[in-house]
């Protein structure tokens, strides 16, 4: 009689887990993509989406409140881009995986992406069921990414290693200091961005001479055409450089 109550337990046990559906939280500041994706999650019988959000500030605060298995992070965001988004999500809920989702698949945005913990990463042009797939893959605990992004890599390893030299590392600025130089080259004066980040205009400007002098660029055009460069901030999100003031102060 006991071993049979055990095994009814174990049978149950495996098939809560086999019904439990992988929640996913999906971000992107395109609400057509966002449906887009809701509508093809939504046709598998083991997905359950549980919120969308419009930018990667917006992510961590969801993702914080109510964990989700995985993420799929858009990479081009105002106000918080992926880069930063992933970075947050992942260290205020590490048991999250991020699956990253964009147009844009430069070394630099993937090499960035991984470093800072993403699982995966897809260019939107893939196929649904590769997208479908990596949803999966992730949420196992294996990474994925698309083909294309996979060779690019290799090879660049295959160049660094036959050169004898290491992949060079990006500039490592704090999640602070990644807000405010996005904040920046999207145009917001101190006294704004110090609001958006509830913090005071005197820790604004600390952080930016210290993005400066990190970067070793000192002036706002510079810092824009920098976090272009490296996908901190999308071109048409950016203040054209032309309408910007000289003074950098609030």
């Amino acid at each position: 009689m006991f071993c049979f109550h055990r095994m009814v337990k174990i049978a149950r046990w495996e098939n809560f887990n086999a019904m439990k559906k992988i929640t996913v939280l999906l971000v992107d500041d395109h609400t057509v993509v966002r449906q887009g994706l809701r509508a093809l999650l939504n046709q598998e019988e083991d997905f359950e989406v549980i919120g969308e959000a419009e930018n990667g500030r917006q992510a961590v605060q969801m993702a914080s409140k109510t964990p989700p298995d995985v993420v799929v992070m858009d990479v081009m965001m105002p106000l918080m881009n992926g880069l930063e988004g992933t970075r947050q999500v992942l260290k205020n809920v590490p048991s999250t995986k991020v699956l990253v989702l964009s147009s844009y698949s430069d070394d630099d945005y993937v090499q960035q992406l991984t470093e800072v913990g993403a699982s995966g990463y897809l260019i939107k042009q893939t196929a649904a069921d590769n997208l479908l797939q990596a949803i999966r893959e992730v949420h196992k605990g294996n990474a994925f990414f698309s083909p294309t992004i996979v060779r690019r890599l290799r090879d660049r390893c295959r160049r660094a290693f036959a050169e004898g030299q290491p992949l060079k590392r990006n500039v490592e600025l704090t999640s602070r200091e990644s807000e405010v130089l996005q904040l920046i080259a999207e145009g917001m004066p101190n006294k704004q961005i110090a609001g958006e980040l509830g913090i005071s205009i005197k820790t604004v400007e600390k952080h930016r001479q210290q993005v400066m002098n990190k970067l070793n660029i000192h002036d706002v055009a510079g810092l824009t055409r920098y976090a272009i460069s490296k996908g901190v901030v999308n071109r048409d999100l950016a203040e054209p450089l032309e309408a910007r003031p000289l003074a950098v102060s609030a």
